[in-house]
């Protein structure tokens, strides 16, 4: 299974970062609206991302929920028809939750670079780094913290889970199950 070194924080302001990122970065920034619909899945999470063109991809991965940079493993597979699919998969699997973004991709080396706002959550930054051909684990894992020591990331700001994760999590706190 493909698999990519993650890391992700939480920052203040973007805006900040965009000097630092544009002067590293390779390419980019391509800019995506991304509507992701996560379903119960035991084993993982699995998500249909439906893009602003009206394509989707639904993505099985699994990953710890923990801080610092982690492997992520996952398949992927496209759909011209995501809105079908999204009723197909919610009547099967049930639908529990879902995460809309704005996100700005720079490549920087082998490192895809996410600025993401996320509605209801604020701003990121996420590191993913594929492992594989041209880098192994530990050296990807090396240059994601190098990444993040070149943005000035302080542990305290490293989101262990998914959005999704943090969404729930501020609704339990608003409107706490009694």
């Amino acid at each position: 299974m493909p698999t990519n070194i993650e890391i992700k924080a939480h920052v203040n302001s973007l805006a900040k970062l965009l000097p630092v990122i544009q002067s590293l970065s390779d390419g980019g920034p391509d800019h995506v609206a991304q509507d992701d619909t996560f379903f119960a899945c035991p084993n993982g999470r699995l998500k249909l991302r439906v893009f602003d063109d009206g394509h989707g991809v639904l993505i099985y991965y699994a990953r710890a929920d923990e801080l610092g940079p982690k492997p992520s493993y996952y398949v992927h597979s496209e759909t011209s028809e995501p809105d079908r699919l999204r009723s197909v998969l919610a009547d099967a699997y049930g639908e529990v939750g879902r995460v809309r973004k704005q996100r700005s991709v720079f490549q920087i080396g082998q490192a895809r670079v996410h600025l993401d706002r996320v509605e209801g959550l604020g701003e990121f930054l996420e590191v993913e780094i594929t492992v594989g051909d041209v880098l192994g684990h530990e050296d990807a894992v090396s240059e994601a913290n190098r990444i993040l020591a070149e943005f000035g990331i302080e542990e305290e700001a490293l989101v262990k889970g998914a959005y999704l994760d943090l969404l729930e999590a501020r609704t339990t706190k608003v409107n706490p199950k009694l």
